[in-house]
């Protein structure tokens, strides 16, 4: 019996299909930079690999994040870009150290599904109100464009840093909730400029691999508990 592919068809299909829609609407779409174009491709393969659990899709967020930020502060989107760059990004470094730090019986190519403490299940809602409510008045102050959903995307985003930290499968749902806000920020982004359409349409892919994602790693989760027990 041959070796097992590492991505499945399914996934491999996801991937083709989050790539081919992410081109489509570049050049056919809206376009804009070319920097949006590397920003969303890269994107996509960060998610597939955070998706099977694999330490490189936090390399790839970091990149993201870094190209992302640019893109937000284009358009006055300084939540994001500040979001992404000051918070993402580290989180993501961190993020890979942790990842690196606990493979799944010594695979480098799998993470060990991680569990929340009970203390922080108060901690992690407190933190993120009082990140919530520092970030809305530097973004007020820095006339953020669209600044209530720029301000959801900071809760979103930090709720996802953290439980993707701590190896939780809720990362990817909060991801999901995530893509859901960037979804309205930039159509409201493309009403003005078209080239941002290209970025809408991305989130929109990122949101069904993220939902993916929770899927695969409740997967993994079982998989990794039931092996523990045997």
């Amino acid at each position: 019996m041959g070796k097992q592919a590492y991505f499945s068809k399914g996934e491999l299909i996801l991937w083709g299909a989050s790539v081919g829609m992410i081109l489509v609407s570049f050049f056919l779409v809206g376009g804009g930079s070319g920097l949006t174009l590397a920003a969303s491709l890269v994107g996509a393969c960060a998610l597939i690999f955070n998706a099977k659990g694999n330490p490189l899709g936090q390399a790839l967020t970091v990149v993201f994040s870094l190209l992302y930020g640019v893109i937000s502060w284009s358009f006055a989107y300084y939540g994001e870009m500040v979001t992404y760059l000051g918070m993402t990004m580290p989180m993501a470094v961190a993020a890979l150290v942790a990842w690196l730090r606990n493979p799944y019986q010594g695979d480098r190519a799998q993470v060990k599904v991680g569990k929340l403490r009970g203390w922080e299940y108060w901690l992690l809602p407190l933190l993120t109100g009082l990140v919530t409510w520092g970030f809305y008045y530097i973004l007020r102050y820095f006339h953020t464009a669209n600044l209530l959903p720029s301000t959801i995307s900071v809760t979103t985003s930090f709720l996802a840093v953290y439980l993707t930290f701590r190896r939780s499968p809720f990362f990817a749902l909060a991801y999901a909730a995530n893509d859901i806000v960037l979804i309205v920020l930039w159509v409201l982004a493309a009403w003005e400029d078209a080239s941002y359409w290209s970025v809408a349409v991305c989130f929109g892919m990122f949101l069904v691999n993220d939902l993916y994602g929770f899927f695969n790693w409740n997967r993994m989760k079982r998989r990794q508990e039931e092996k523990g027990r045997g």
